[in-house]
């Protein structure tokens, strides 16, 4: 029996709502990060923060999909009502978080100096951009399976949760990142530092809240249980992170994208951009919550084979996401210019930053669509098809890039936002088609 329409909205907002609070407090690390080295006064300072997040982020987000991937199969085995897959997610994904993880480590010398290099960081920003990423390195691998973790809970609904842990992380990194940059005077190392310190407190209390959900016997069993590691269910992993992963490494390219042809225009609109993408990491990872909403209800669909109920899910979900993202607008209208205006002592910074704050009007909107796409195709694990819309997007991406250089950073975020619109436009499109294959053997 479907659910009554209070009941169904209740049951997208106790999704996203504590996904977007989490979400959120995720993106103040990086806001806190660039907001107190902003208080310094030292434009090259904040642009080495800048850079280095920015490179950290191609080499560690691109690996994010340990998190999307999990959310979905985990959803799934729960529509499925199969207590040894949900725990197997778990095994799997985590497994292959540390793996990867000490793999970076181990090229991480000829992978960071090829990365600043990609980013073109000047002589002006280079030393401490080297210095923030060498420290933030070794927290690599508890920082991906930290993802395979929050994944998981996310899948099993428990958003509450994660939203503590993440709460307890931002007040931490916040009073460390004061402690160590304003008080102690360590500069761009006392703001690595306080994320290296705060990841791996993380991860304590990640392992720490995932009991009763995982039980320790219950995990030594599932790892001891030959059926964990059945070349069938890793096949099928992989093949979901496979995709995911390109097309999480093409999203952070066109990210990255935006660094690189702002440093190319000098360390005042480096440090500029930075400040007008952590605004735009905080409204995405806000409607993000959205995504964690569909990758959940839509992902039990999947497992139930409800097409119906899948229908309307997406559709709801679609209509709160895109009526969040209008208020986000209508927020960066009215109070854009002093909140980018916060973000900076330094006077030439913050006029270049509100020279260019329009567009943080435009984005929220721009962006949602595909977000709340994103999780209806990671829930329903169409990464192939996902793939593809990326493809052809940021293929469009590279070209207005091009066509939109006479217009300096104005086109640099013309064609960042239009890349948002055309991934929505080819999701939109594939749904339909894909929604029928997927469920044309569901009961009637």
């Amino acid at each position: 029996m479907a659910p009554s329409a209070p009941s169904h909205a209740r049951a997208i907002w106790a999704i996203a709502i504590p996904a977007m609070a989490t979400n959120v407090a995720t993106a103040l690390l990086g806001i806190a990060d660039i907001w107190v080295i902003g208080q310094l006064g030292d434009a090259a300072a904040q642009g080495a923060v800048e850079l280095g997040a920015r490179l950290l982020m191609g080499l560690f987000v691109v690996f994010n999909f340990l998190k999307s991937a999990t959310t979905g199969l985990t959803a799934q085995a729960v529509g499925q009502r199969d207590e040894a897959g949900r725990l197997a997610a778990l095994i799997r994904a985590a497994a292959i978080a540390l793996a990867i993880g000490l793999a970076m480590m181990a090229v991480k010398p000829w992978i960071v100096p090829l990365g600043l290099d990609f980013l073109e960081a000047g002589p002006q920003v280079r030393p401490d951009a080297l210095l923030y990423v060498d420290i933030r390195f070794w927290v690599m691998p508890l920082w991906l399976v930290n993802l395979a973790m929050i994944g998981w809970l996310i899948g099993l609904r428990r958003l509450r949760t994660v939203l503590v842990v993440e709460v307890i992380i931002n007040l931490l990194h916040i009073g460390l990142n004061v402690l160590l940059v304003l008080v102690f005077e360590y500069g761009v190392a006392g703001v690595a530092i306080a994320t290296v310190i705060g990841e791996a407190v993380k991860f304590g209390l990640l392992v720490a809240v995932l009991f009763p959900s995982a039980r320790p016997s219950a995990l030594v069993a599932a790892v001891r249980h030959s059926e964990t590691w059945q070349a069938a269910p890793m096949l099928s992993l992989f093949r979901v992170n496979r995709d995911l992963f390109l097309r999480t490494l093409l999203l952070t390219i066109a990210i990255m994208l935006v660094t690189r042809q702002g440093a190319q225009q000098g360390a005042v609109i480096l440090a500029a951009n930075a400040i007008l993408f952590q605004l735009f990491m905080f409204s995405a990872l806000l409607l993000d919550g959205f995504e964690n909403a569909a990758q959940v209800l839509c992902g039990e669909r999947i497992g139930e084979r409800n097409k119906a109920a899948f229908d309307r899910d997406t559709r709801a979900i679609l209509i709160r996401g895109v009526a969040v993202a209008l208020a986000l607008c209508a927020l960066f209208a009215v109070a854009g210019d002093p909140i980018v205006g916060s973000f900076s002592t330094d006077a030439a910074v913050t006029a270049a930053a509100q020279r260019y704050d329009i567009w943080l009007i435009a984005i929220p909107i721009a962006g949602v669509v595909s977000f709340v796409y994103d999780g209806v195709f990671v829930g329903a694990t169409w990464t192939r098809a996902m793939l593809g819309t990326m493809v052809a997007a940021f293929a469009l991406y590279i070209a207005l890039l091009w066509l939109t250089a006479p217009l300096g950073n104005h086109g640099i975020w013309l064609s960042f936002t239009i890349f948002l619109i055309a991934r929505a436009a080819g999701q939109a499109l594939l749904v339909p088609r894909l929604a029928r294959r997927s469920f044309e053997a569901a009961p009637v």
